[in-house]
């Protein structure tokens, strides 16, 4: 069976350069822009919660956005403006699927 990683994307804050991508808080505006993309999809309230295709969080120090391959699949756009600001921002991608872990 998978490992749930083989589904996510890592949207790293370090530029391909190494240096962290700034504002500090892009992750959190990125999620924020994405909540409404969730599973059943929008519904009242559901703009006050991160969605679970979305997740901001931090990795060994740095700031990352978790993006679900389930995105993809239900709405493509979001999933291309995702890895579009990731490619305008140069930012680092990680895709365990790719790497083949």
């Amino acid at each position: 069976m998978a490992s749930n990683s083989s589904r996510e994307v890592f949207i790293q804050g370090l530029t391909h350069a190494g240096r962290p991508f700034r504002p500090s808080d892009w992750a959190e505006r990125l999620a924020g822009v994405m909540s409404q993309f969730r599973p059943g999809g929008i519904q009242p309230g559901s703009h006050l919660s991160y969605s679970p295709w979305c997740v901001p969080t931090t990795i060994e120090g740095v700031k990352c956005v978790i993006v679900h391959r389930d995105l993809r699949e239900a709405e493509p756009m979001a999933w291309d403006f995702c890895m579009n600001f990731a490619r305008d921002n140069d930012l680092r991608v990680v895709d365990p699927a790719a790497s083949g872990s």
